[in-house]
């Protein structure tokens, strides 16, 4: 049973030495740093901790915005951790340790909602996809062609754009940009 220590800094400056003396203090044995920028995301220290960690052994980090930068990326560690039959805590986050039963379950509820948001996304993808295909760009129209035709004879009567706009609910602006 070993203890993983997992710290993640940016390259602007940042030291991980707070990281390493709170997991030290944790009880990890061996730990594992990246530096990283927002351009240029280096996590191989991460793939080599989740290569090395196995059955019995826990991965620890300080917060959980060290380990991951996105849900769905959260996610997907945390599955490789416990799928090695090891179990993982953030010191920050007390709810996030999957040697207690709540961790286990607010991390397998987070899954759900990770793969939710997924889900969501490739809807919406094929959707927006369905529509460029049938030739429809950009948002529908707020107006029918009828309200659009009405709209500008009103504006050609001369008709403030306020007044016109109220009666269809839409923007002044929405009505300035008709055209015939």
């Amino acid at each position: 049973m070993t203890i993983y220590g997992y710290a993640r800094v940016s390259m602007d400056g940042q030291a991980p030495d707070c990281q390493h003396m709170a997991l030290k203090a944790a009880g990890c044995q061996i730990v594992y740093t990246d530096k990283a920028s927002d351009a240029k995301l280096d996590t191989s220290q991460l793939a080599k901790l989740l290569k090395a960690v196995g059955e019995g052994d826990t991965v620890i980090i300080t917060r959980l915005d060290r380990l991951a930068k996105s849900t769905p990326e959260l996610v997907n560690t945390l599955d490789s951790i416990a799928k090695a039959k090891a179990t993982f805590k953030s010191l920050a986050d007390g709810w996030a340790d999957t040697a207690a039963p709540h961790g286990r379950l607010l991390l397998t509820v987070l899954g759900g909602l990770a793969e939710f948001e997924r889900e969501l996304i490739k809807v919406g993808a094929s959707e927006g996809r369905a529509r460029a295909k049938a030739g429809i760009m950009g948002r529908p129209p707020k107006l029918t062609p009828r309200q659009r035709h009405e709209a500008l004879k009103r504006r050609q009567a001369g008709e403030p754009l306020s007044a016109i706009a109220r009666t269809y609910g839409v923007a002044h602006t929405t009505i300035a940009r008709l055209r015939e």
